[in-house]
């Protein structure tokens, strides 16, 4: 779980020291029709989302997942070819303001780094996660997919970016 852990705070500082820089205009501006500006990339949402189902999971007995099912690799996230719809549930309706995402970024990721200290890498192991594309995951593998899910983004906000001539 360290790992994971020093993947989430790495990408996120990379993600805030990206984004925290730029104007408002750019952070709301859409690089074409149909395509997400850097405020509406959904950072926050899927990651209350995961916390909410984690801290679910908790309530819940300790379950274990098969062996073969704690090999999903949550790596494939990140990789921006594997083209994936997000649920409606963690698509913004209104993007908010770029200081207020930021601001809601970090307190998100504070809760999660609490949520993970609090109950330790044995117990998150013990709690099934139900992902929309990777299945069933464990708790620790579902902090990992957090941090390669960052990570898609990172590279969307650096194509979003590119399309606007801002890098």
């Amino acid at each position: 779980m360290d790992r994971a852990l020093k993947r989430l705070d790495k990408i996120h500082t990379r993600l805030v020291e990206t984004v925290e820089p730029l104007d408002d205009q750019v952070v709301a501006q859409s690089p074409a029709e149909n395509q997400w500006s850097i405020s509406q990339i959904h950072l926050c949402l899927v990651e209350e989302r995961v916390l909410d189902e984690l801290e679910k999971g908790l309530a819940r007995p300790p379950r274990k997942l098969r062996f073969l099912r704690t090999l999903m690799p949550t790596s494939i996230v990140a990789y921006r070819f594997v083209r994936v719809k997000a649920p409606k549930a963690v698509n913004p309706l209104q993007a908010p303001a770029k200081d207020e995402n930021i601001a809601k970024y970090n307190a998100v990721r504070n809760r999660l780094k609490e949520l993970c200290a609090t109950h330790g890498e044995n117990r998150l192991r013990q709690l099934v996660f139900k992902h929309p594309f990777l299945g069933e995951i464990h708790g620790v593998a579902t902090i990992s997919f957090v941090g390669y899910h960052e990570l898609r983004h990172y590279k969307q906000i650096r194509e979003v970016l590119k399309q606007l001539g801002k890098n």
